[in-house]
């Protein structure tokens, strides 16, 4: 796991890649967040999408126990204060390893109202991002629209460092984590 480092008391965000390219644009973009996190902030990348076993409703049901490393993300999901996702488009869908990572989380306690973002490095991948707020929707997350932001990167590569040093980009998304934490800080009524 990466992560920004500040002070205990940090908010902490879980980013998740739907990609498990070694040169991703999605995992470097959330690289880049980690990067320009303000003090306060603390950004760690989950790295362990492509180590998760298929989905088995059969381990998670009432009275079975789920994979450990299942029991470790969704651990995970309960400590972060939000979550970011970032996802390319294969076919005009979600990644298979984002949606067995979500399928995972369907039923557990930790995900429902956790404050999300979704951040998009292709303006052409519209049918997967559609596809997540539906997913994420269902799965009654709570989809903040002010962070969630989309970057014309398409068919520029750029590694963490330079989207950091991109002052556009990197506004950008110091623009996402600002309004995710303000999402986290207000609690909506219960």
């Amino acid at each position: 796991m990466s992560e920004h480092r500040s002070a205990p008391d940090a908010v902490q965000i879980l980013a998740i890649s739907g990609s498990l390219r070694a040169a991703s644009s999605n995992t470097a973009v959330l690289r880049a967040m980690t990067s320009v996190a303000p003090a306060g902030v603390a950004i760690t990348l989950y790295d362990r999408l492509g180590d998760l076993p298929p989905f088995n409703p059969d381990l998670d049901v009432e009275g079975a126990t789920p994979p450990a490393i299942v029991l470790d993300l969704r651990a995970r999901i309960g400590r972060a204060a939000g979550v970011v996702i970032s996802s390319p488009e294969y076919a005009h869908g979600v990644p298979g390893v984002l949606k067995n990572a979500l399928d995972w989380l369907v039923s557990s306690v930790e995900f429902p109202g956790k404050p999300l973002a979704l951040v998009n490095v292709s303006a052409r991948s519209t049918y997967a991002q559609a596809q997540l707020t539906e997913i994420l929707t269902t799965m009654s997350a709570r989809l903040v629209e002010s962070a969630s932001v989309t970057l014309p990167l398409d068919g520029r590569r750029l590694d963490a460092a330079a989207m950091s040093a991109d002052a556009a980009i990197a506004r950008t998304l110091r623009a996402a984590i600002a309004a995710l934490v303000r999402a986290i800080e207000v609690r909506p009524p219960a």
